[in-house]
């Protein structure tokens, strides 16, 4: 599949932006590789910006994306959230970005699918668990939520196969290694 892919703009709350086509929410805690997989799936290491430092995206970043299969182009809106939970700022700041993430996730009714990210070496976090009841709270039955657990490449096979067993509607995926790409690529092209 090709893929043509560029940054529109960065948003620190609800604004108005042209939509040029199905939503797809990148989410997950701070540091968990939202950035580096939207820029696996866009074959450009450089669109979003990813850091080692947890809480690094602090804005709404929104790409536009075209994926190209067999002649049939569809386009997409990547929409790569701040991270939850760790960063280094002001309580009063953490709670602003919370009602800004939380208030453009609820008026958003265009998005199609949720990506929540969960790093594969710590499955069972409670701000994860928080997080998907969160979206469980507010996703309508025209949108979809995929779990997909990033850093695969640090586990090794029998981990793996494990972590298929216990969550078998999810997606295992590393940005390092290539792997699970394809699959996430052929389900986002899919929607809609």
């Amino acid at each position: 599949m090709k893929v043509r892919a560029k940054f529109i703009k960065s948003l620190s709350s609800v604004e108005d932006y042209e939509n040029k086509g199905l939503e797809v929410v990148f989410l997950g805690r701070s540091n968990v590789g939202k950035s580096s997989l939207i820029n696996s799936l866009c074959a450009n290491k450089n669109l979003a910006k990813s850091s080692s430092t947890p809480g690094k995206t602090q804005l709404i970043n929104i790409f536009e994306v075209e994926f190209i299969k067999d002649e049939l182009k569809k386009n997409f809106t990547f929409i790569d959230m701040p991270g939850f939970g760790y960063a280094r700022v002001s309580k009063s700041l953490k709670r602003l970005w919370n009602k800004n993430l939380d208030e453009f996730l609820r008026k958003k009714k265009s998005i199609k699918l949720f990506i929540h990210l969960i790093d594969s070496r710590h499955t069972a976090l409670e701000i994860d668990e928080e997080i998907r009841k969160y979206l469980y709270s507010i996703l309508s039955k025209e949108q979809i939520l995929l779990t997909v657990f990033t850093k695969a490449d640090k586990l090794n096979q029998s981990q793996r196969f494990k972590l298929n067993q216990d969550f078998a509607q999810s997606l295992l995926v590393s940005n390092l290694k290539k792997t699970g790409l394809e699959k996430l690529e052929e389900i986002i092209f899919n929607l809609g």
